[in-house]
């Protein structure tokens, strides 16, 4: 796992630009406009998202388009992954338990 990655999308506004690219490529000053923030402001934040390899830019023109670069969400996804296999079996215990009072409870009613 990247820490880079974790790192870039631990600042609410790269994360936020992350979301903005979910939808698709913006330029600069779309991501900006969009965020209310000065473009100098959403490229030194791009630039963060660029080095940490999440977002890849491409000139047209006179103007830069970036984009998500989706391997190292897939890489994040699978650390997470190890994660949700461990919450799984503590959640399963948790409803086991649940259930286990659950009739305890209703035993000790029907003998009311």
């Amino acid at each position: 796992m990247n820490m880079a990655t974790l790192s870039a999308l631990a600042e609410p506004n790269r994360l936020h630009i992350v979301e903005l690219l979910r939808g698709g490529p913006l330029s600069v000053g779309e991501i900006a406009d969009r965020l209310g923030l000065n473009q100098p402001q959403a490229s030194k934040h791009l630039r963060v998202l660029s080095d940490a390899g999440l977002v890849e830019v491409h000139a047209i023109a006179n103007r830069r388009i970036y984009k998500l670069r989706p391997e190292p969400l897939i890489e994040l996804d699978a650390w997470l992954e190890s994660f949700r296999h461990v919450w799984d079996e503590k959640f399963d215990r948790l409803d086991d338990y649940l259930q286990e009072l659950q009739r305890k409870e209703v035993n000790r009613d029907d003998k009311k």
